[in-house]
């Protein structure tokens, strides 16, 4: 039998993954990590699954089973939890990028987690508007430090949920964040989560491409190449 192309062997397999250190739960919180490295799915708010979620969610009775059924949330306009954000995406991710992101991983050592990557990613994509960027960047420079993902994750739902519902109570909806500035303070994010004063090389810059591209379609390869070029010049850290 051959070998099996990287996004299979990554679906297949799980000890590459890391595991994470466990706090213990709060009652009828669940944490799931586990599956293949992916990429991020920007939602349609016009497509048909769309339109049909946000109906669903706000039917009492049929909202709250889909909601039970859902283990992953996103229904009727819920915020997409770091598990979804991965799942979404995952049919998007092909084999060139999942390999940068396991490239980078060797690379960078532990803080250039897969996990921890994505997870800066979910934090600008999902988290944009409600989340401030100084919020962001220090909850990133604490994973580097500690290394407990899952406490990140559970403090900024928690901070996202609480800045939406004083939207709510104050009737002021979030931002319209543009996708490009989104990838922005993702690549902020990966340069402070994963290099902090190291300095970042060209091949590291060809990796961040390659993971922002796929994790941000929409915003183009050359405006990508742009951005991390920018910001590697701008923070001095290129050699």
């Amino acid at each position: 039998m051959g070998a099996l192309p990287v996004a299979h062997k990554l679906a297949l397999t799980s000890p590459f993954l890391p595991r994470h250190r466990r706090r213990p739960a709060a009652h009828g919180r669940r944490r799931r990590h586990g599956g293949a490295v992916v990429a991020y799915l920007e939602p349609n708010p016009n497509s048909p699954a769309a339109i049909a979620g946000r109906l669903v969610g706000a039917l009492p009775v049929v909202g709250l089973v889909a909601r039970i059924l859902s283990d992953e949330g996103g229904v009727g306009g819920d915020i997409v939890d770091f598990a979804e954000f991965r799942r979404r995406v995952s049919k998007k991710c092909t084999v060139m990028d999942s390999q940068a992101f396991y490239d980078f991983n060797e690379r960078r050592g532990k803080p250039g987690d897969p996990f921890y990557v994505l997870l800066c990613c979910w934090l600008a994509a999902v988290g944009g508007g409600l989340l401030k960027t100084e919020e962001i960047l220090e909850g990133v420079a604490r994973l580097r430090i500690s290394n407990d993902i899952e406490f990140e994750e559970e403090t900024f739902i928690d901070m996202m949920r609480l800045a939406k519902e004083k939207r709510a109570k104050l009737k002021v909806p979030a931002p319209q964040i543009p996708m490009e500035t989104r990838a922005e303070k993702a690549l902020e994010a990966i340069y402070v989560c994963c290099f902090g004063q190291d300095m970042i090389e060209k091949e590291d810059e060809k990796l961040l491409c390659t993971m922002l591209n796929a994790v941000f379609p929409s915003v183009g390869r050359p405006a990508v190449e742009r951005m991390v070029s920018s910001n590697g010049e701008a923070g001095g850290l290129r050699r």
